[in-house]
């Protein structure tokens, strides 16, 4: 018998320990507990929370920010390494899945990052490894462009699970492509801050408006619960900053603010939202209420017209170079379907 999991979720608007790797992770795994305790089986963490997102380069010129990107870099972490391990400990320990988004170094080059966000199952074991596709706007400062390899929906105690990073979100194909391996649970995680423009200028970007329009729209097309995970920009990490111009720096402050919240498989909201004060958001989901929207619209079965329509997507991970004799440089282990 078909079985519709039942369960509460938990999504993290919370603040990293800016730029320092092992604090943040240390913080995220006393997160991990915390949300265990409350009996959420799902928490989702926000992009790039470890070691914090790279705000500095939507607000400042590139060449007044090669000491922040050294920063960023040093405290990026490898998949798999310590840092990873810690969290998988975590997970397995408290028996709960963990979606969290890394910068993400590797042993090919010093200066090469990937925006990246680990699926994490509850006996500690790495379901999914997903690059960011396309860094947007400013992001390709810092990140180089991802691959098809974590485009992937992963069985767990949830449902079934998939996950995009901030601005993937906006894209029809890779939002697709995981409703059409049979998500049932979508994880979006975004920054903090978006800035696009000046405080004092007209047409600023609005980070959570945008974010409910693009959650609204997968799970209303798809028939899924999404969980949004935003950063919190908290004073420690503007003190961090203290290097960036005036200007800069009242850009930052002055920017619209990320929201974190859980929509239902409708569109609507359906749980608390956070955007003014950091914090754990919780909310219960049930996997039958998927099944009646889909009699209206299933854009992944009868809905659809595969002989006029036709998506490929190539899951390869990509590398610098192939050997012969040995892995793909920079890639020591790889999740299970990589």
């Amino acid at each position: 018998m078909l079985a519709y999991p039942k369960a509460k979720v938990c999504a993290a608007h919370v603040a990293p320990v800016f730029l320092d790797a092992s604090a943040t992770v240390a913080k995220a795994t006393s997160l991990i507990a915390e949300a265990a305790r409350a009996g959420a089986r799902l928490i989702a963490f926000p992009e790039s929370f470890v070691p914090g997102f790279p705000v500095w380069a939507g607000v400042q010129a590139p060449i007044k920010n090669h000491e922040y990107f050294k920063r960023l870099a040093v405290n990026s972490i490898e998949v798999p390494g310590p840092h990873v391990q810690a969290l998988c400990e975590a997970a397995r320990e408290h028996a709960i899945v963990v979606s969290i988004g890394i910068s993400e170094r590797t042993e090919a080059s010093v200066g090469c990052l990937w925006n990246t966000n680990l699926l994490i199952a509850a006996d500690g074991s790495i379901l999914n490894h997903h690059r960011k596709l396309v860094p947007t706007f400013y992001e390709k400062l810092i990140w180089a462009n991802g691959d098809g390899a974590g485009l992937r929906v992963c069985d767990t105690e949830v449902g079934k699970l998939g996950m995009l990073i901030c601005g993937e979100n906006t894209n029809p194909l890779a939002r697709y492509a995981l409703m059409a391996q049979g998500e049932q649970v979508h994880v979006s995680s975004y920054p903090p801050v978006w800035p696009t423009r000046a405080p004092n200028e007209s047409g600023r970007y609005d980070l959570a408006s945008a974010i409910r329009i693009r959650a609204g729209a997968h799970s209303f097309e798809g028939k899924v619960f999404n969980v949004v995970a935003s950063a919190w920009l908290d004073r420690s990490a503007l003190d961090g900053l203290r290097d960036l111009d005036h200007a800069a720096r009242e850009a930052l402050e002055l920017s619209p603010r990320g929201v974190s919240m859980v929509l239902g498989p409708t569109g609507e909201v359906i749980s608390d939202t956070m955007c003014e004060a950091e914090g754990l958001l919780y909310q219960d989901i049930d996997i039958s209420q998927c099944v009646e929207p889909k009699q209206f619209h299933d854009v992944v079965g009868y809905y659809n017209r595969f002989d006029v329509f036709e998506l490929s997507v190539n899951r390869t991970r990509q590398s610098p170079i192939r050997l012969a004799d040995g892995p793909p440089v920079g890639e020591r282990s790889r999740p299970q379907g990589d």
